[in-house]
């Protein structure tokens, strides 16, 4: 047998696990979107009924907005964090292990204890941050963070991006470990302050980096549905019902599976579509470099 084809030998047990864990479940979720299926009994085609539900109807346009809204709120500031955390990080390596993995540490937790600590952290009566608040003179600032149609979904974006801040500066801080030493020299040779070698040498060299952050954020982000779950969930008044938590909703508290499925199918296209276009600039953006 010639190596080429002992190799594809080598991928079937790959193949095999992405077409039954993966590429079935899609095809299968796309198939009962055009159903009515309910769980139980027998499915009914209903065609793009379905589908023609979701753009007819405003409740659920905007859960994909408050979706898209999320994740830029989340994207854009988990990124930078991590990206200031990194760089201050970069400078002092006496500390940076241990931060590291304080940084890290949120990563490791379950979704379900972080959602109960923050619900915790903004209770209007007992929460830590009202507390804070009354102790420094800010009374009027204190409101019920995640009762509050104005400030819950903000409230949510600042619980994940505590989560996952950790993530977005081990990545940064593998970019920096791949800048070479010389160029980093070179700069401080050439009488470059700190601030001119971060923006004229560091960050154009941190374009992979960004990449990579930004993909794998914005495609986490755009399916979380754990946090709004546990702490709102999807209120007050909408203002945190994301699509993945109107998916759940449909899935297991109406039992419209059909729906749900064509839910499930829009979200997917939504992501790919995202992840594609932004791996397109992105990359467009390294090579001008």
């Amino acid at each position: 047998m010639g190596s080429s084809k002992r190799i594809y030998l080598f991928t079937l047990p790959a193949i095999f696990v992405i077409g039954c864990f993966f590429v079935y479940p899609i095809l299968l979720s796309a198939r009962l979107s055009f159903t009515d299926f309910s769980g139980v009994g027998l499915a009914e085609w209903v065609g793009w009924k379905n589908y023609d539900r979701f753009f007819s109807r405003t409740r659920y346009l905007y859960s994909v907005w408050i979706t898209i809204k999320f994740t830029l709120v989340v994207v854009i500031a988990q990124t930078m964090i991590g990206l200031v955390f990194a760089t201050l990080l970069h400078r002092m390596p006496a500390v940076r292990n241990l931060c590291r993995a304080v940084l890290f540490t949120p990563a490791m937790m379950s979704c379900v204890i972080v959602g109960y600590v923050w619900q915790f952290i903004y209770s209007p009566y007992s929460g830590g941050l009202n507390a804070l608040l009354g102790m420094i003179g800010l009374e009027e600032w204190q409101r019920g963070w995640i009762g509050d149609p104005s400030t819950a979904l903000y409230a949510l974006a600042v619980a994940h991006v505590w989560m996952f801040a950790g993530y977005t500066t081990a990545i940064f801080l593998v970019g920096y470990a791949n800048i070479p030493r010389d160029i980093e020299e070179a700069g401080r040779l050439d009488g470059a302050s700190s601030w001119q070698r971060f923006r004229h040498l560091e960050l154009p060299l941190l374009a992979p980096s960004f990449t990579v952050n930004i993909i794998l954020s914005t495609i986490g982000t755009l399916k979380t549905f754990e946090l709004p779950f546990i702490m709102t969930r999807g209120g007050p008044d909408r203002a945190t019902q994301t699509l993945s938590l109107e998916i759940i909703n449909q899935l297991f508290g109406n039992y419209k599976f059909g729906f749900a499925s064509a839910l499930s199918i829009i979200m997917l296209i939504i992501v790919i579509a995202v992840a594609v276009l932004q791996n397109t600039w992105l990359r467009g953006r390294e090579d001008n470099q």
